[in-house]
């Protein structure tokens, strides 16, 4: 199989000079990447850049535009997937869902513009960096051959501040929620010792959230700090059927929390855990139809205790690929795309834990979140 999606099929060397030189030679395209100071490139009909300019030459931390040209956006932006298949940027799994890669396929197939928002892992420094990118694709003719003309905006700063206030007024009103409800009910009941503990937890868990976000919002979460102590699963059990009695994301729908326990206790920061399961949760049941199910269960390994999610939807498969990347969503609005990846950074980065998933369309889908018992 030559390709995933797009068509896998590059120019030959000498059709590539002609066009390079095509491009170059052109008047007006040589004014508009000379006089706007956006990040922009033409592509032929291959998605290979011909052309671009020294704004977009920076970004990418290369002075030779030599380095760049034939090569396709991914290739140049160091996608940490385009050399996953043998032709590269457009043809991998991932490709069905990046938003660059649509934009550019459509304007070649309808020969009219179209812009989307495209979330890049790109490999930088010996690591790897999360980027969003506005990208605009639009027709271009130029001596009877078929060229696109692409512009790019990075707005990864505007996605993360709008998913990070997305994100810290829905779980800071969720928890203050419970805060003021079980305030009221000490308050008309007198000093009850039980109702007394949970504000005292719901207190501590709304300390570490605002914790969590600082960090996010920062962008540098191993600022957080993570404090250990000994938990059972009925204890963890218990606080999320407090979280999760009055929860909006639960109303019309069941969750069943009612599995056997392990008898077993671990150490874990017992705030940053549940902030994960709690995630798990509510994806579950913003995935549910009205009056439908969600179950939730622990199991216990030789090494691990794990944390099960079912719901009876299957994820389709060009979304698993990229469900904990940063800003990749399938739901409206700015903002999204930061739950599944705070569980997986939160999960594994700062817990030690493993947070996975598996869906199909016959048995729906159960994310794990694995904590070690050491």
């Amino acid at each position: 199989m030559d390709t995933y999606f797009a068509p896998a099929k590059r120019a030959d060397t000498d059709t590539l000079k002609k066009e390079i030189a095509t491009v170059a030679c052109n008047p007006i395209i040589h004014e508009l990447l000379n006089s706007i100071s956006g990040l922009i490139a033409v592509l032929d009909e291959h998605r290979q850049v011909v052309a671009l300019n020294d704004s977009l030459l920076r970004v990418l931390g290369i002075e030779d535009p030599g380095a760049v040209l034939g090569l396709r956006p991914g290739e140049a932006l160091a996608c940490v997937h385009c050399n996953e298949e043998p032709s590269g940027c457009g043809t991998t799994r991932y490709c069905s869902t990046c938003g660059a890669a649509i934009a550019i396929t459509a304007t070649l197939a309808h020969n009219k513009p179209e812009e989307r928002v495209c979330a890049v892992t790109a490999n930088r420094g010996g690591g790897s960096a999360e980027f969003s990118l506005l990208v605009k694709a639009s027709p271009l003719t130029i001596e009877g051959r078929q060229f696109v003309l692409l512009f790019l905006q990075d707005i990864t700063l505007e996605e993360l501040r709008a998913a990070l206030e997305r994100t810290f007024f829905h779980d800071m009103g969720n928890m203050l929620t419970g805060l003021l409800g079980v305030s009221r009910l000490l308050d008309a009941k007198g000093n009850d010792s039980m109702l007394v503990n949970v504000l005292q937890q719901s207190a501590q868990r709304l300390y570490k959230e605002m914790e969590v976000q600082r960090c996010l919002f920062k962008n540098d979460i191993s600022e957080l700090r993570v404090a250990r102590e000994e938990t059972t699963p009925q204890q963890l059990r218990d606080e999320l059927k407090n979280m999760f009695d009055s929860h909006s994301a639960a109303i019309g729908k069941t969750l069943d929390l009612t599995g056997e326990l392990p008898q077993l206790s671990i150490r874990t920061d017992v705030s940053l855990a549940l902030r994960v399961m709690c995630n798990m949760v509510t994806n579950g049941l913003e995935a549910t139809d009205a009056f439908g199910k969600v179950k939730a269960w622990f199991v216990e390994s030789a090494d691990a205790l794990t944390f099960c999610v079912w719901n009876d939807t299957c994820i389709p498969e060009e979304v698993r690929y990229r469900i904990f990347q940063r800003s990749f969503t399938t739901k409206e609005g700015n903002g999204r795309g930061i739950g599944t990846y705070s569980m997986k950074l939160i999960g594994e980065k700062l817990l030690g834990g493993r947070v996975t998933f598996n869906s199909c369309q016959e048995q729906g889908t159960v994310f794990r979140f694995a904590l070690p018992k050491g």
